[in-house]
């Protein structure tokens, strides 16, 4: 499978530009959530091994855990997506190329909520670690 040429010429159309350009933001798509695959694996391993004893909710690990493995079907079905656009350049008219603009469409709606669930779940873990640690220091 050929990956589709992402540098943009003035000859280009603006089809061609657009799937460019998702092509670019969907190679980044998929380098952050092989980020956020690390942090997760991060945030797992210090709740487990530090914090367990501090917090007396699991469901803050078993949320991570959800979250780690939603990440994965998230990237493995990017992946897939894009094998799949390859087949672009046969597009021979418009509707064939709004298939997959429409399919990009779907897939960003995709990536942005499972981003703006994960900043939520960091958001919250992160508030209640903070003030677990300001008890901790006030103990002392």
């Amino acid at each position: 499978m050929e990956i589709l040429q992402t540098e943009i010429y003035n000859h280009d159309s603006k089809i061609d530009v657009t799937h460019k350009i998702n092509s670019i933001e969907l190679d980044n798509w998929i380098n952050h959530l092989k980020y956020i695959k690390k942090e997760l694996s991060n945030l797992i391993g210090l709740y487990g091994e530090d914090l367990s004893s501090e917090f007396k909710d699991e469901t803050i690990l078993q949320k991570f855990q959800k979250k780690d493995s939603e990440n994965d079907l998230l990237l493995k079905a990017l992946h897939k997506y894009m094998g799949s656009r390859g087949d672009i350049r046969e597009c021979e008219d418009t509707q064939c190329d709004m298939i997959y603009i429409t399919e990009h469409e779907s897939y960003r709606r995709s990536y942005l909520y499972h981003l703006d669930k994960y900043r939520k779940l960091k958001d919250d873990f992160f508030s209640k670690v903070q003030g677990q640690f300001s008890w901790i220091n006030n103990k002392s």
